[in-house]
């Protein structure tokens, strides 16, 4: 979804997305595991700023749902809730080579590639693009079930959330259980 900024009136325009495959399919593609819970909706507003010609276009957006991802201790469903604001300044830098003009401007930045492009001379910005960009950054590191959750067993692979397994618990490095009996006391 390409859209030409000087085609957008200079107090900017609202752009609602959503249309689920705008998450799912790129989450399919890079492998990223997951579904939706609650369906993700993006607000984006388009402000073009304009010196002379096209400059630049202000990003101001926010980003909500539910999806669930595997926890990174259990693997059973984390069900993270997404609620992001985010602002941003998409530079339009200057057309160098007027013969090439559908090239894209940032030939280093695959990301960029994907929300900013010439396209016949006229700087175009892709909202779906940025809204995935906000989804990848509003998702956690390290998603949990909850937060005391205690894993799989090292062992068996048996959920300790769901009760004890029956391997036996090994007593550490026996050249350190002196330290076991260590106790620390708070300073005063």
């Amino acid at each position: 979804m390409w859209i030409s900024i000087t085609d957008l009136p200079p107090e900017g325009r609202t752009f609602i997305i959503d249309e689920q495959s705008v998450w799912t399919a790129p989450m399919h593609e890079f492998g990223i595991s997951g579904r939706i819970l609650s369906p993700l909706r993006g607000e984006i507003l388009l402000i073009p700023q304009l010196d002379g010609e096209v400059c630049g276009c202000v990003v101001r957006g926010r980003l909500t749902g539910k999806i669930a991802r595997p926890c990174d201790r259990c693997a059973e469903d984390a069900c993270v809730a997404i609620d992001s604001s985010f602002e941003d300044f998409e530079p339009f830098p200057a057309d160098d080579s007027p013969d090439d003009e559908d090239k894209n401007l940032f030939s280093d930045d695959a990301a960029d590639k994907e929300i900013i492009r010439l396209k016949d001379g006229t700087p175009q910005i892709n909202p779906e693009a940025l809204l995935w960009e906000e989804f990848l950054l509003s998702l956690p590191v390290k998603p949990l079930c909850r937060p005391d959750c205690r894993g799989l067993c090292a062992s068996c692979g048996q959920n300790l959330n769901l009760g004890k397994c029956s391997c036996n618990q090994d007593e550490g490095d026996p050249r350190l259980a002196v330290l076991r009996n260590l106790t620390l006391t708070p300073k005063q």
